[in-house]
């Protein structure tokens, strides 16, 4: 999607500085925020001596307004338009609540919006959120704050549950310490999907200066605990009373907001008390004991897995920092290791298919375009549909009769009737009963995904990114795959190349190429919606001979395609 942006790009070109100072002190004077203020003020100082890495600096902040697309806002906190800060919230908020008027009077509707609005634990989190509560107020409408930073689950929740006509998660999810953002649900609980993004877009760009935009001093209601309740209510509810709560299980919050919200959640279900790794249990926007609070990323659960190996659990549970993400570690071998995202999307599947939530109204299996083809495999010796959707949750919690969706990135819808959107509390409660039943039977997980893999073939799953620092590096590795796509890949002919911009199988336009082997292997590739880097997805499928037997075999096959394919397309991709 294009930039909004109301500054010349040409700023940060030779000859472009004077107009770049210009647009920067004018922007410190519509600043409403004192550090930010400072911050820009000092930037903007050293560039008009001709620092040229303050220059350099400068540039990069005015190269655009933040992107508000299908994620919202995330952005790295700072000063100027390309920044998340104050100005650039409150301008978002007015643009959003223009949009949501315009929807109301097209209605027939004589009233302003009502929105909800949450925040995490993030640097300026509850601040963006008081914005744009004010914001909203003094537009006519009515504002309702959750009380405290809450995972984002309880929030997409709250939209529907308080029947608002949009709800506003201030969080960055799993990004950096250094980013926040801004993710907006609609009154039906979903993420925004196109036109909508450019419609609140297009509002967004006519508001030229926060300064513009009235807040309202008070106003907008600070909601207790009522809401929470209710969302705990329904998430235990998706349990089955009567199954076993006989589980072990060690949980981090990875410095985020879910640890009393999963703690509370077990203890009201029946299980013990999860063992929390207690120097990653309280929010903390830093992320002091990891890298990067991303359960996916190396190292981010070690301290999880390290805590599992002294006091020997049943199973390790992981959260992101806002708790929309659930990533789960068993032992296997002896050594504790985490399941991919598309290993407990498919017993989060079998579990749902075989506890006969898939039922009525409510038939799909739903899965994302990089993710694993099982669930469609399952869905179909079931007698259910399976429906495979662009990537992100905005698209799979909007299928109709949706029963459970899921996409590899950590991220499970297993209530969609009532939280349709990625819920990592309510996927952490359904695993857990699933870990529990299987542990009466002297069963695991993992026997569950041999039982998958000898009905359906072994479905290897495999991926890689690439991390830039210029978002301009990676249009050119797009452009050379779609327009001298691969002949073959680790040795296989590549039988089929999709450009997914033109569409594929029905599904809406989206950046990408998909490739289909002669073996079945499959490879996307894909900027990432919400970080600076390119995806490649690889998955290799191969049927297994001789029942248990035969599953060693058919994995070691499976790895050894994914292998010979992931090292050419490194290749390929390499900047």
């Amino acid at each position: 999607m294009p930039s909004t942006s109301p500054f010349p790009h040409d700023a940060a070109l030779p000859g472009g500085s004077d107009a770049l100072l210009q647009e920067a002190r004018a922007w410190v004077g519509d600043d409403p925020d004192p550090l930010t203020r400072d911050e820009l003020t000092a930037v903007v100082d050293a560039a008009a001596t001709g620092d040229e890495t303050a220059l350099t600096d400068l540039a990069d902040r005015f190269s655009g307004f933040l992107e508000f697309g299908t994620a919202g806002l995330r952005g790295a906190l700072g000063a100027g338009p390309n920044r998340m800060n104050r100005a650039v919230v409150i301008r978002t908020a007015a643009g959003l609540t223009a949009y949501l008027q315009n929807q109301l009077d097209a209605a027939g509707e004589r009233r302003g919006p009502v929105v909800v609005v949450g925040f995490d634990a993030r640097h300026n989190s509850d601040v963006f959120a008081r914005d744009t509560a004010a914001v909203v107020v003094a537009a006519g409408g009515r504002a309702m704050v959750l009380p405290r930073p809450l995972p984002t689950p309880v929030l997409a929740f709250a939209t529907t549950w308080l029947g608002a006509d949009a709800g506003v998660m201030v969080t960055a999810s799993h990004n950096p310490p250094q980013d926040n953002g801004y993710k907006v649900y609609l009154g039906d609980g979903s993420q925004i999907v196109p036109p909508a993004d450019s419609d609140i877009s297009a509002q967004i760009d006519r508001v030229r200066a926060a300064s513009t935009v009235a807040r309202a001093d008070d106003g907008w209601e600070t909601l207790g605990d009522e809401v929470l309740e209710a969302y705990l209510d329904a998430a235990v509810a998706v349990l089955d009373p009567s199954s076993s709560r006989d589980l072990s299980v060690v949980h981090t919050a990875l410095h985020g907001v879910g640890s009393d919200v999963v703690l509370e959640a077990f203890g009201r279900a029946g299980f013990p008390a999860p063992e929390v790794v207690a120097s990653q249990a309280e929010p903390d926007p830093a992320f002091p004991t990891v890298a990067f609070p991303n359960p996916e990323e190396a190292g981010a659960i070690d301290a999880a897995l390290e805590l599992a190996a002294r006091v020997r659990p049943d199973l390790v549970i992981a959260n992101d920092p806002d708790a929309d993400r659930c990533a789960v570690a068993v032992q296997d071998g002896g050594v504790w290791r985490m399941l991919r995202g598309d290993e407990v999307g498919a017993l989060l599947g079998q579990h749902v298919i075989e506890r006969g939530r898939a039922t009525g109204a409510r038939r799909v299996l739903a899965r994302s375009i990089v993710s694993s083809r099982l669930l469609g495999a399952m869905a179909a010796e079931a007698g259910l549909e399976g429906q495979e959707t662009l990537t992100g949750f905005k698209w799979i919690g909007r299928v109709p009769g949706l029963a459970y969706g899921y996409e590899e990135a950590l991220g499970y819808c297993v209530d969609p009737a009532t939280v349709p959107d990625k819920d990592g509390v309510t996927a952490a409660l359904l695993v857990a009963e699933l870990a529990a039943g299987l542990k009466v039977e002297g069963r695991t997980l993992l026997d569950v995904l041999d039982d998958l893999a000898v009905r359906h073939g072994v479905h290897q799953t495999d991926a890689f990114s690439v991390r830039v620092s210029d978002l301009s590096l990676i249009p050119p590795v797009m452009a050379r795959l779609r327009g001298e796509p691969p002949a073959e890949l680790g040795g296989v002919a590549v039988t089929s190349a999709e450009d997914l911009a033109e569409g594929a199988q029905g599904l809406p336009p989206t950046e990408g190429m998909r490739y289909l082997l002669a073996d079945q292997t499959r490879v996307i590739v894909r900027p990432s919606g919400t970080e600076p880097k390119l995806k490649v997805y690889l998955e290799a499928v191969v049927p297994v001979q001789g029942g248990v037997e035969g599953l060693g075999d058919a994995r070691q096959e499976a790895k050894a395609r994914l292998a010979a394919v992931r090292s050419a397309m490194e290749e390929l991709t390499a900047l």
